[in-house]
């Protein structure tokens, strides 16, 4: 998130804060957001059709509650934390079906990864795909938001209300976690 993006941020939000340029602004945002935070909550979520709902429900508040952006808050920061927060409600929802969260939904949501990918995908992708949805939700998260999104550890910390030093132990803990499960599957 470099300068150039910050100020066409801050027009944005100049954009959407005005009556008369909202609609406008909100269009331009879901241009520029959309693909971005649709894969962002997949990653988190799994399925296509759970993401196209959170992504509805993230756009929805975002539009709600555009004037309790705060000054000095990026505008991508506060985006993708009502998105993370949207589908790990969604993750909560679903947890009433499971005795713990972080033991049954990486199972049940490799199993969604592979009901929504072909037999003849690229392995590879698949394979790593398998390996973050074993690990626990958080780590999962920092790991995404890291390694897919490049966000530094402080966006990070604003998005998931960790701290730093947290978030990159659950990342380093990811990394390893994710190459001992290639590991032990490719061999």
């Amino acid at each position: 998130m470099n300068n150039k993006n910050s100020k066409k941020s801050e027009e944005l939000v100049e954009m959407l804060s005005d009556a008369e340029r909202r609609e406008q602004g909100f269009r331009i945002l879901m241009q520029q957001y959309g693909q971005k935070l649709y894969w962002h909550i997949r990653r988190i979520i799994v399925g296509h059709d759970d993401a196209e709902d959170v992504l509805q429900e993230t756009f929805i508040k975002i539009y709600d509650n555009i004037g309790s952006l705060k000054g000095k808050e990026k505008l991508a920061t506060w985006i993708y934390t009502i998105a993370t927060n949207e589908a790990l409600a969604v993750l909560r929802r679903q947890k009433r079906f499971y005795q713990s969260l972080d033991d049954a939904m990486g199972e049940i949501l490799t199993s969604k990864l592979k009901a929504e990918n072909p037999i003849d995908g690229n392995k590879a992708e698949v394979l790593f795909q398998e390996a973050l949805l074993q690990l626990p939700t958080q780590q999962r998260i920092a790991f995404n938001l890291r390694y897919y999104d490049e966000l530094s550890y402080d966006d990070i910390a604003k998005i998931t209300g960790k701290n730093v030093g947290t978030l990159k132990t659950n990342y380093h803990f990811a990394a390893e976690k994710v190459k001992k499960y290639i590991k032990e599957h490719t061999e």
